[in-house]
């Protein structure tokens, strides 16, 4: 088939690419922070300009500190789409959106979320909830 690597095989009744991933178990958390940039006339601002970069870095730290590595992806994304509101961040599997995060708040948002399962309910986004939540 074009655009398949020669000598490549999948798993049955898989799509391409599944055999690629088999033997990499899916990360417990994995969280993405918008670190896009935005000239500073736009009026919606950037999560870049509001400390994107430091709360990453933070965020990388304690996975590192807490040896969970493998279990908990943190990764750089491109706009998320919320400008107004970042710095923004996204937790899956969840599928919590957080907005206005500091670098103050991001020993409190790894503990009590990334650790706990526990959504930060004053960092949230109201407008990026589900229509509606389970429990």
């Amino acid at each position: 088939m074009p655009g398949r690597p020669a000598g490549r095989e999948d798993w049955p009744g898989r799509p391409w690419g599944a055999a690629y991933n088999r033997d990499v178990p899916a990360y417990e958390r994995h969280v993405f922070i918008c670190e896009n940039r935005r000239d500073p006339a736009d009026p919606r601002g950037c999560c870049s300009a509001k400390g994107s970069e430091a709360v990453r870095s933070r965020l990388k730290e304690l996975v590192h500190e807490a040896k969970l590595r493998g279990r908990v992806r943190i990764n750089s994304a491109g706009c998320l789409d919320q400008c107004a509101h970042g710095v923004t961040i996204v937790v899956y599997p969840e599928a919590v959106w957080y907005g206005g995060v500091t670098l103050e708040d991001v020993d409190e948002l790894f503990r009590e979320h990334v650790l706990n399962g526990r959504p930060v309910e004053r960092l949230r986004l109201p407008h990026m909830r589900p229509a509606r939540e389970p429990g």
